[in-house]
């Protein structure tokens, strides 16, 4: 099983981007999926979430301008991210509870230019 992220890049302040995840493997089933990110320095820290049902939670940080969603039939979660900042820039770590455990992503590097 694996959980591989696209999308990151460079962009400037107030732009967008899109990630998308996508799992691949034997997988039976797919809970919660979500973001994290961790920037030069810190520690890892939630952006997004969503359950299998759809229902929703982000970090204060990002509400408003950070829309996560998923597609079941595809094993993918996304991150549709506008209004970038550059305190925004950090990897970002897809993570999805997969046949039960907690699987994470390969990071991908998102930086937002002033």
């Amino acid at each position: 099983v694996q959980l591989q992220a696209f999308g990151g890049g460079l962009v400037q302040a107030g732009g967008s981007l899109r990630l998308s995840c996508a799992g691949s493997g034997s997988i039976f089933s797919i809970n919660g999926m979500g973001w994290f990110r961790q920037a030069p320095g810190k520690q890892r820290e939630l952006v997004a979430a969503i359950t299998s049902s759809g229902n929703t939670n982000y970090a204060d940080s990002v509400k408003g301008r950070f829309t996560i969603s998923r597609d079941n039939a595809k094993n993918t979660v996304y991150l549709q991210m506008k209004s970038l900042k550059p305190e925004d820039t950090a990897v970002y770590y897809c993570w999805g509870v997969v046949n039960r455990r907690d699987s994470w992503g390969q990071g991908t590097q998102v930086t937002v230019s002033s």
